[in-house]
């Protein structure tokens, strides 16, 4: 956006009118990393209970979605406040080939989703062929 700015400062509001949407930030932090058996997401989900969190595969990709309520009350001499907050945001990743689909698991911990993605023994395609 800046470099936008610095080249021509009227074609800043060309995107608004061409539809593009300037880049957002994630709607939650991840770390994935890897071992031998495994690949392991683990999700900064804080605030959010677990009852609020659900996990889904359809067509080898995984999604993490979250719903984040918050109610806040305040009550002075002069006085009171209600303000509620809420909001749905998911992140998805495409498992492929690789991952054991039928156990991953998931545990919840602290605010940290860890979910676990066994990998998949490789599948040999050597076969060997008879003569008549």
């Amino acid at each position: 956006m800046l470099l936008k700015l610095s080249k021509d400062p009227l074609k800043l509001f060309d995107d608004i009118w061409s539809g593009a949407q300037m880049p957002s930030a994630p709607a939650f932090k991840v770390d994935i990393s890897e071992d031998e058996v495994a690949f392991y997401i683990d999700s900064e989900l804080a605030g959010i209970t677990k009852e609020n969190i659900t996990l889904n595969i359809e067509d080898d990709v995984l999604t993490i979605s979250a719903e984040r309520k918050q109610e806040t009350e305040e009550t002075r001499k002069n006085y009171h406040r209600v303000e509620r907050s809420s909001g749905n945001f998911s992140r998805s990743f495409n498992l492929g080939e690789v991952i054991d689909q039928e156990n991953i698991n998931a545990d919840f911990n602290n605010g940290i989703l860890r979910v676990t993605l066994p990998k998949a023994l490789p599948v040999r395609k050597k076969k060997e062929i008879s003569i008549n």
